[in-house]
């Protein structure tokens, strides 16, 4: 069987690559700080900052319970309230989504590294399953893109949402910032692409061997079966000789 192992190096540095990019996809999801609002009004929202997330919303409030304490209040999102912006509702959609994608992206390419590094099916489309784990790598990626720069675009033009008021949220907020849930999406996201490009960038090697052709066979083995045919008649019957040394020592 032909030795691949070295020809999937750079892809089990992009298994690598897409199974923390899959991880920081997976923290994506449950990070609140997607788009973290100032906000001027401190009524209930004593901190000044409230997050909001693709599940809850929270700020930090003393208001709620007694002045000497201060809790975090949190509110959830579900994609059935009308009050829910399209770019959170396309993000509790295609994010969960894109993390069942990129999983079984994962699962193609240890399945084709599995394969290239102990070969235990002569026959195995190493090659195809590589195209197919980039594939779903990149459409895993892009699942991910889509609500992460739907949401990043909000946050530049300052979109308001309408909250519903056992929310406490202000209507709008005075400016809003990106959190560290965008930054951290767009990094898994960049590490999915490049792995799924380097999945999809896999080659088999070719092997190269001479090729004869019928003619070329018959210049080949023409003078070497007429080289044996002069041997044998021009020698004739070979017989075996005495060796004079052998004879010699058995003499003594």
């Amino acid at each position: 069987m032909t030795y691949l192992v070295h020809t999937a190096n750079p892809q089990f540095v992009g298994l690598w690559l897409s199974a923390v990019g899959w991880l920081l996809n997976a923290v994506t999801l449950g990070i609140i700080q997607w788009r973290i609002w100032q906000v001027s009004d401190l009524t209930f929202i004593t901190s000044g900052v409230a997050w909001v997330g693709v599940w809850r919303v929270c700020f930090h409030s003393s208001a709620l319970v007694t002045p000497s304490f201060q809790i975090m209040y949190c509110q959830s999102m579900s994609l059935s309230d009308p009050f829910v912006p399209p770019e959170v509702a396309a993000a509790q959609v295609l994010v969960p989504a894109a993390l069942v994608v990129g999983f079984c992206g994962n699962a193609a390419a240890i399945y084709a590294l599995r394969n290239v590094y102990f070969g235990l099916e002569k026959r195995t489309p190493i090659q195809c399953t590589f195209a197919v784990a980039g594939a779903l790598c990149l459409l895993s990626a892009s699942c991910f893109l889509v609500p992460l720069l739907w949401n990043l675009n909000s946050v530049v033009n300052n979109r308001t949402i309408a909250f519903p008021p056992n929310f406490h949220m202000p209507p709008e907020p005075s400016s809003q910032s990106t959190g560290e849930g965008i930054g951290v999406g767009l990094m898994g996201s960049f590490l999915m692409m490049v792995s799924g490009v380097i999945f999809i960038s896999y080659r088999l090697p070719v092997n190269k061997r001479p090729c004869v052709d019928g003619s070329d066979a018959r210049q080949m083995v023409g003078p070497i079966v007429r080289s044996l045919t002069d041997i044998e008649v021009g020698q004739g019957d070979i017989r075996a000789m005495d060796n004079p040394a052998f004879c010699s020592d058995e003499r003594l």
